[in-house]
């Protein structure tokens, strides 16, 4: 009888930590998606678990640029990663401020169940 295999199953699973069966999400970011700064010299995405480091990876990207129609994507390369010692936040610390426009944090990370999640993070910078 194949019933008592999955009831066993199911017991199974109610008894897996649940921080194997979740994705890694965005819990905070500094600029908060949509809000408006001055000039920021760091970037931080802190994810809702601890993040395999060799999967992850960032990018900051203009996609607009005030008096300029038809702006087009501009890659920004000036910036460094680093982790917190906890494996949660990810800081991109940039050489320069960020110009005044519009950008996108483009984000991949996965967590300990192996699945990579990816994300976007807008601002403006005024």
């Amino acid at each position: 009888m194949r019933i008592p295999a999955f009831f066993a199953a199911l017991a199974l699973s109610a008894l897996a930590p649940s921080a194997l069966l979740a994705h890694v999400k965005l819990a905070a970011s500094t600029p908060t998606a949509g809000s408006e700064v001055k000039a920021p010299k760091a970037i931080t995405l802190t994810f809702s678990q601890p993040v395999e480091a060799s999967s992850a990876a960032a990018s900051i990207v203009m996609t607009a640029m005030p008096g300029m129609a038809n702006h087009g994507e501009m890659v920004i390369r000036n910036f460094t990663a680093s982790w917190s010692s906890d494996g949660r936040t990810m800081t991109l610390a940039l050489k320069k401020p960020l110009p005044t426009g519009t950008y996108e944090v483009r984000w991949q990370a996965a967590a300990a169940d192996g699945h990579l999640m990816s994300g976007t993070v807008t601002f403006k910078v005024g």
